[in-house]
């Protein structure tokens, strides 16, 4: 089968990179998963590529074990962006319609994108990803999704301006071209995970998907099928393990062993007189510790993850006003009583968040940790209608002063979803 007939996803986080291959259906059927790799993740701190040298050889080892599943070679992917720099801030550009006769077309629309990116202020070495349209108004009207057909003179539009650090962005494209490939198309983790996750339902009612990673903490919130708000916070299931490492003066794997066996996030349901046996772990431990210690110690963490969600909630005015709840995702939120405590911590409804079904080698992208990775297939599997969901930003204009095939490397991915709508 042609190249062109698979589309592959590359979600690189900070404790895994994940490489997922997918043959594109041919009716109006699912994808279907041919090739799965995952690799530890070496080289990245908080989600920031730090040594793109050994982040290309974690991107390798991912990459070939879904190439030796799928049977094919891979050269360019769909790779997501995240890390404590990425960032949102809103933004509005304002156009005059270019047609005599006053009728908004996708030209006007493409002009405006631009102007949006034109006039926006970034801090130093800050690149635009994405432009994400939240509303048009045309001349005295307000509130319109899609103006094309509409008649008028003046067009303003409402978006949510998505970015991140120029450096990590450079680092990150080193790393692919070491791997010996290309990007296809650069997305923002957020918006992956949320197109892996969320109805349309969803976004009308307002929601927040909360995607919790080994080191960062990634949100998205929408209402009325608009993107309101992103963020990334520098904390993650990680944290947890370091936490529950120092707490009981043992090592790292053995704390993520007991986090991951004997895990709970509501210490009132275990009872205090329950001890795990270290020695079950490692052989050189003999101490027996409290499964309720172990408990307030993930508890007092998650609680801090998910205050801060709420003051990002509060920032914007939606502080328990979300019908449709927070949606918990990635790998972090597998412990026991996760959902019970966000649902008191945050005073919403909430629940785990698991991917869209897919076809073909289901159960190595069913779980909440795949959520990243299956948005990344599903947004760049639509590449005919890409163009209408968001925009690819003015990063473009950095890279085309790099050298080599940097440059050529990144225009794959320009152009890239022009509005972002459920």
């Amino acid at each position: 089968m042609a190249k062109s007939h698979y589309t592959v996803g590359l979600d690189i986080g900070s404790a895994t990179i994940r490489a997922v291959v997918a043959e594109l259906p041919y009716d109006d059927g699912p994808l279907k998963v041919i090739g799965v790799g995952t690799a530890p993740s070496v080289g990245i701190r908080r989600g920031i590529v730090v040594q793109p040298e050994e982040v290309a050889k974690s991107i390798n080892a991912a990459l070939e074990a879904a190439e030796r599943m799928a049977g094919t070679a891979v050269d360019a992917v769909a790779c997501s962006v995240s890390g404590a720099d990425l960032f949102a801030s809103s933004a509005i550009g304002v156009i005059a319609v270019g047609k005599a006769d006053g009728e908004v077309t996708e030209d006007d629309l493409s002009r405006i994108i631009e102007e949006t990116q034109a006039r926006t202020v970034l801090g130093p070495n800050k690149e635009i990803l994405h432009v994400v349209p939240q509303h048009y108004r045309l001349d005295d009207q307000g509130g319109i999704k899609d103006p094309v057909g509409l008649r008028g003179v003046r067009l303003e539009l409402s978006s949510l301006v998505i970015g991140t650090g120029s450096n990590h962005l450079k680092n990150l494209i080193r790393s692919l071209e070491l791997s010996g490939i290309s990007a296809r198309h650069f997305i923002a983790e957020p918006l992956a995970s949320a197109e892996a996750i969320l109805s349309a339902k969803q976004k009308e009612l307002g929601v927040v998907i909360v995607n919790i990673g080994a080191n960062t903490t990634s949100l998205a919130i929408f209402e009325d099928g608009d993107l309101l708000h992103l963020a990334v916070l520098p904390v993650g299931g990680s944290h947890i393990t370091s936490d529950i490492a120092i707490g009981l003066r043992t090592s790292i794997d053995v704390a993520e062993a007991v986090k991951l066996q004997y895990g709970h996030a509501i210490p009132s349901e275990i009872s205090k007189k329950e001890s795990i046996p270290l020695s079950e772990f490692d052989s050189q431990e003999n101490d027996e510790i409290s499964r309720h210690h172990v408990s307030e110690i993930i508890e007092a963490r998650l609680e801090e993850i998910f205050h801060y969600v709420n003051l990002e909630l509060k920032s914007i005015n939606r502080e328990a006003l979300l019908p449709a709840g927070v949606v918990l995702t990635g790998g972090g939120v597998l412990v026991p009583g996760a959902v019970e405590l966000a649902k008191r911590t945050l005073r919403l409804p909430a629940q785990i968040g698991y991917p869209k079904p897919l076809g073909g080698i289901l159960d190595h992208v069913d779980g909440p940790a795949s959520a990243t990775v299956v948005g990344l297939l599903l947004l760049s599997a639509e590449e005919n209608d890409m163009n209408d969901r968001f925009s690819f930003g003015a990063a473009s204009q950095l890279l085309n002063k790099l050298p080599g095939d940097w440059s050529s490397t990144f225009s794959r991915a320009k152009g890239v979803f022009r509005r972002f709508l459920p």
